[in-house]
């Protein structure tokens, strides 16, 4: 572990569910002892999505790298437990709803009285402040109140939300870049003293979704929903070929985008005004769309990409997970790795990111089962006897 940039931090992680947790997974990818803490009746993603085996699969992602003990926090004996944890670490993560911790006597002015040092990540739907503050909030949520949902898909159809944790994950990667900000602050001009971090989920969604507010504060402009297409570069969109494949393509920086015309054998379009920016090109959208949907259409996926290829173009195909785990790119960048599973024996899934070249991360092992480290933990560290641990388990609390 003393190769790993994080080895010999600590990590409670006290959330469910996947923002709050995906900051802590992302830490323990690059070595620090993460701690996963769960109700004993077992976290909400153990019987989340889909299953082999009676095994989690969003577990094994999620909680890879994690020890992972049971602790319930709503009783006396359980959130005297989690203070003597608190005591030596260095960060906690929760995403109780706000005011939960405080009745529990868990709030931050009593971790940070336990460990000064403490740095505590709260996650939750819209923050801590504010009229929706003690709403409950998930990604799904967020992906609607942030404005995302309404700009995905297209004009003539619902708004469409993702099928995937898109906000929980950005949620959860602005956690743990906060959380490094904040231990860096706490070891070079902070006097070793931690803060608490108040990340809401729909804030990292809005941040993303570009210059919205300045463009209606100035215009009134509210943007809709465009497809494939953005309403700030062309040519951009998916386009089938002759055999019935999708291709993505971006022509956003100039030079691209005169590379396709040239390819398509459409060279005069460089010639015309309204082809020398991304606004004019915009304005002219139906028409790339047009010829160079045609010119796609006819030839097989193999031919575009080799011609884009060679030409210098900007061109990908539509992956299923089928293509990505035979692909040559994935496969030399290891951006797939195959783990330890106590249930399952062994695990594809995501590897690492981001590639570090002196202190790169791994995944060790999987999601582990349900207090797997509970005697690690509460025997090992925190010192309790065989009769103590007899004692939680028999009353729940463990």
């Amino acid at each position: 572990m003393t190769d790993f940039p994080l080895a010999g931090l600590k990590v409670i992680d006290a959330a469910s569910i996947f923002a709050g947790p995906v900051a802590a997974t992302l830490m323990a990818d690059f070595g620090a002892d993460v701690v996963k803490v769960e109700h004993p009746r077992g976290d909400s993603i153990r019987s989340m999505g889909w299953t082999v085996d009676g095994e989690s699969l969003f577990w094994a992602l999620v909680s890879r790298n994690k020890r992972c003990i049971t602790l319930k926090l709503s009783v006396p004996e359980g959130r005297d437990l989690l203070k003597r944890l608190v005591a030596e670490a260095d960060v906690f993560i929760e995403n109780f709803r706000p005011g939960t911790l405080e009745r529990w006597g868990l709030g931050p002015e009593v971790l940070h009285e336990i460990n000064p040092r403490l740095v505590i990540l709260r996650t939750t739907g819209f923050g801590q402040t504010g009229p929706y503050a003690r709403r409950p909030g998930f990604g799904t949520l967020a992906e609607a109140i942030s404005g995302f949902a309404n700009i995905n898909g297209w004009e003539d159809k619902p708004p469409a939300l993702p099928p995937f944790a898109l906000g929980d994950c950005i949620a959860g990667f602005t956690g743990c870049f906060a959380i490094m900000f904040a231990l860096w602050w706490r070891e070079h001009g902070g006097d070793g003293k931690g803060q608490v971090i108040d990340l809401s989920i729909y804030e990292p969604m809005f941040w993303m979704l570009g210059p919205q507010a300045a463009l209606y504060d100035k215009t009134g402009e509210i943007i809709g929903r465009t497809g494939n297409r953005t309403p700030f570069t062309a040519p951009r969109n998916a386009y089938r070929t002759k055999d019935g494949k999708w291709l993505a393509l971006s022509a956003t920086a100039q030079s691209i985008a005169e590379r396709v015309v040239r390819l398509i054998g459409r060279p005069d379009f460089i010639e015309q005004p309204w082809f020398a920016d991304n606004g004019g090109r915009v304005e002219h959208a139906e028409e790339l769309d047009e010829v160079i949907g045609g010119w796609i259409g006819d030839r097989t996926a193999e031919e575009v990409l080799a011609a884009f290829e060679a030409a210098e173009g900007a061109i990908a195909p539509v992956y299923t997970i089928e293509d990505i785990l035979r692909d040559a790119q994935y496969l030399a960048r290891e951006s797939v790795v195959r783990v330890p599973h106590e249930g399952l024996g062994d695990v594809l899934m995501q590897n690492v990111v981001p590639v570090l070249s002196d202190t790169p991360g791994k995944v060790r092992f999987a999601g582990a089962p349900k207090g797997s480290s509970n005697s690690e933990v509460y025997r090992g560290e925190l010192g309790l006897s065989d009769e103590e641990i007899a004692h939680l388990e028999t009353t729940g609390v463990i």
